[in-house]
């Protein structure tokens, strides 16, 4: 039997819906086409720095190509050393042969000159090279070429400090995901909040296919209706970088085959970028517990996110320490 919570119960009568504090609710079409203007203003601005530094990226990508190719010996990749080698590692023509390009080609790149390159042509020098992920996007990233995207799966190898970071943070609920949303772990107070996304199995233990699929009688989401339409934007806007991937293709498949307010939204395209937002949960036990949901990258893992759940007020922080204390009362008291 759940324990009674030291306030009354919350009231029947209806309830004013609120948006992301700080921003309209269900921003109209203007707002929209005002954001985007001012989204391109700034890709504009942002390609324009881009070309000014244009001769300093390539300077970098010469030094660090000379510098990778240093550091691999013939023998490394079965080559014999040959006679009278004075380069302590690979010649430009013995990574071109290896990478399958042309040497010319190679040399201009080495040399920092402006010339055109392919992800499918650096994806072949990265492999000679034997780049590590993060030399690989580095390498990416000098020669202006949009960097390979991230693996955005379950299976992230999370560093052991991480588990933790989020029991330091206990009481406040917090997990980690990837960019698909896939919760991948996190601390006891989110697993009191939601015990309905952290007990399901993998892939279904994702925010989005909770927040989306699950019924209105057990879905403690009571914003979804007034912020579905960011949620759906900033997945999008996510997406763009996995395009093709069979996970992502089969997710949002999967997803707009069981949300038809899913569907709808991600048949718009409106896309959007990630920012903190307000999460309004319902329990009967507790009535309303408004929370702000804050995003905050790994460093060391591509996509990957930490997500901090902080209440707006007091009176949420009251329950939701209540609810802390008392985690049978989060869940639903019938099955589907």
């Amino acid at each position: 039997m759940t324990t009674t919570p030291p306030w009354p119960a919350p009231g029947s009568g209806p309830r004013v819906l609120r948006s992301v504090r700080g921003a309209p609710p269900n921003p109209g079409l203007s707002d929209r086409l005002a954001t985007d203007r001012l989204t391109t203003d700034r890709l504009v601005a942002d390609r324009g720095a881009s070309d000014r530094y244009a001769p300093q990226r390539r300077e970098e990508l010469a030094s660090f190509l000379r510098s990778r190719r240093g550091r691999i010996t013939p023998h490394d990749v079965g080559m014999p050393p040959g006679p009278r080698r004075r380069t302590p590692g690979l010649r430009r023509e013995e990574v071109a042969q290896l990478a399958g390009v042309g040497v010319t080609w190679y040399t201009w790149l080495e040399q920092g000159r402006p010339i055109n390159v392919s992800g499918q042509v650096l994806d072949a020098v990265a492999r000679t090279l034997r780049l590590d992920a993060a030399e690989r996007v580095h390498l990416f990233r000098l020669a202006d070429v949009a960097p390979p995207p991230s693996t955005g799966d379950a299976s992230v190898d999370l560093p052991p400090e991480v588990r933790g970071i989020l029991d330091g943070l206990d009481p406040l609920p917090a997990i980690v995901t990837n960019t698909r949303s896939d919760v991948l772990c996190w601390n006891d107070a989110y697993a009191a909040l939601l015990p309905g996304i952290v007990e399901a199995a993998p892939p279904r233990r994702n925010t989005f296919w909770f927040a989306f699929t699950t019924p209105p009688c057990c879905n403690p989401l009571r914003n979804l209706d007034e912020q579905a339409a960011e949620y759906v934007a900033i997945l999008h806007y996510r997406y763009s970088q996995h395009v093709g991937e069979p996970g992502w293709q089969e997710f949002v498949q999967g997803l707009s085959e069981a949300s038809e307010l899913f569907a709808r939204l991600w048949a718009t395209h409106d896309v959007a970028p990630p920012r903190p937002c307000d999460k309004v949960y319902h329990y009967p036990a507790t009535g309303e517990i408004d929370l702000r949901a804050t995003h905050l990258d790994l460093s060391d893992r591509t996509g990957v996110r930490l997500t901090v759940l902080t209440p707006v007020d007091e009176a949420s922080r009251t329950r939701l320490a209540w609810l802390r204390a008392h985690p049978e009362a989060a869940r639903p008291d019938h099955a589907h």
